[in-house]
């Protein structure tokens, strides 16, 4: 299927955005998971021109990121299916990027839980100036 058929049909998850939620909605839990997940599987970085928070895992897992679209924001894409693998990725990007995820990640990624990850994240930050 190509990106075009997959612009054709709503109920496919390309580009896929809900109604960005609020961040003080999230329980303990939904926080924690956010982070555990941003920290294990997550990338941040940027394109150049802006900063952006990307995670892709294998279409098994799409119950997890129907959670993250409509529990947390952000925006998913997929599915794509290509070089022998199937997956779909969300982003954070732009002002859900800058005014929901940063504030949360401030206060709940560190160091302590996971210096390499707080290291990529402070790094996106400082290269992006947010």
């Amino acid at each position: 299927m190509t990106v075009k058929q997959l612009e054709d049909e709503p109920s496919r998850a390309q580009g896929l955005e809900a109604e960005e939620p609020e961040p003080s909605r999230l329980g303990a839990f939904d926080v924690g998971f956010l982070v555990g997940i941003l920290v294990g599987e997550g990338h941040f970085g940027g394109d150049g021109r802006q900063p952006q928070v990307t995670l892709r895992m294998h279409t098994d897992h799409e119950a997890l990121f129907r959670w993250l679209t409509d529990r947390v924001g952000g925006r998913l894409y997929g599915p794509y299916h290509h070089g022998g693998r199937s997956y779909y990725q969300w982003m954070a990007r732009g002002e859900f990027l800058r005014t929901r995820l940063v504030p949360l990640l401030d206060e709940h990624l560190s160091a302590a839980i996971d210096g390499k990850a707080a290291r990529r994240y402070r790094e996106m930050k400082e290269r992006y100036g947010l």
